[in-house]
């Protein structure tokens, strides 16, 4: 059976009230046993009489890596899946497996939202909206005239085009491989004038910045510790970690002991599926709804 033929799913599923059969979606990635992103999904279908049934499809516990994706995607068609997300370390891997990318998708190099329609594969980025929303809720008044940005993969690519569309007059990137810093800048300033990017060896940085930005997994569990030493915090400094477990890392906690004002992760997570959800079902999400779930969830170790 050809690609054009697996995909069964309806066009429009979100005008047809509740289904005979759940719409089905997952989450590719590695370690994601505790993610949230299931439960808000379902709950919010609930709420607009659509079933959802949401599975995680976690490379750790099938023993795998991003190779195996291609039979992934494949199988998730046969099955009749509306749409994937994606996360860690499949946000890059994933593109050329793909018939198409949203602009924002494109211009970012990473995708985390697959909709499976009509045969076709195609990849979004709800990650830097997700981003953009959660700051825009907390942080609108402060100042972005320097932001520096820790971590260059593809988390990184979201929230620094999220940054420059913020507003940020100079984003400076930096990365455990300078390489990557360098193509992320160069990424960017492709898409925003002014070359506004500019990749930098150390976080030294943050002692001229406004803000700080955490896009590494330092600090999530499983890999605890700082992504830069406390002593470049200062308390004019603005500090926001994308890591929602725990919801208060160690760079917060050390910011907030500071009297920086702090962003956690919580916002972007939920955010990022309120845009996912209306991609995948056509209906209008309650963001405020969604908030809540994701706050009666508890505490899990994965930001997706």
């Amino acid at each position: 059976m050809d690609r054009n033929n697996a995909a069964r799913v309806s066009a429009s599923p979100m005008a047809q009230g509740e289904y005979a059969r759940p719409l089905l979606l997952g989450l590719i990635g590695a370690g994601i046993q505790k993610s949230r992103t299931p439960a808000m999904h379902e709950l919010e279908g609930a709420h607009h009489g659509l079933r959802i049934a949401y599975t995680l499809i976690d490379l750790e516990e099938l023993g795998t890596g991003p190779e195996a994706l291609p039979e992934l995607l494949r199988a998730a068609e046969l099955m009749g899946f509306a749409g994937l997300n994606i996360t860690h370390p499949c946000k890059q891997a994933v593109i050329p497996l793909l018939d198409g990318l949203s602009p924002e998708a494109r211009a970012l190099g990473a995708v985390n939202t697959v909709l499976l329609r009509d045969g076709r594969r195609m990849g979004h980025n709800t990650d830097w909206s997700g981003f953009a929303a959660a700051f825009e809720a907390e942080m609108a008044d402060a100042p972005r005239r320097h932001v520096v940005q820790l971590g260059a993969g593809g988390a990184g690519s979201a929230v620094g085009f999220a940054a420059l569309k913020l507003g940020a007059g100079r984003l400076s990137i930096v990365d455990a491989l300078p390489e990557r810093a360098a193509h992320l800048a160069a990424q960017l300033n492709r898409n925003f004038d002014g070359g506004r990017a500019v990749a930098v060896p150390d976080a030294g940085a943050a002692l001229a910045a406004d803000g700080l930005i955490n896009t590494t997994p330092i600090g999530m569990t499983g890999h605890p510790g700082m992504p830069l030493a406390e002593a470049w915090l200062r308390p004019s400094l603005w500090v926001a970690d994308i890591i929602y477990f725990p919801l208060e890392t160690e760079l917060l906690a050390a910011a907030r002991g500071l009297g920086c004002r702090t962003l956690g992760g919580g916002g972007m997570a939920v955010f990022q599926a309120v845009e996912a959800f209306r991609l995948f079902t056509g209906l209008e999400p309650d963001a405020r709804r969604m908030r809540q779930s994701f706050t009666e969830l508890g505490e899990t170790p994965r930001r997706e």
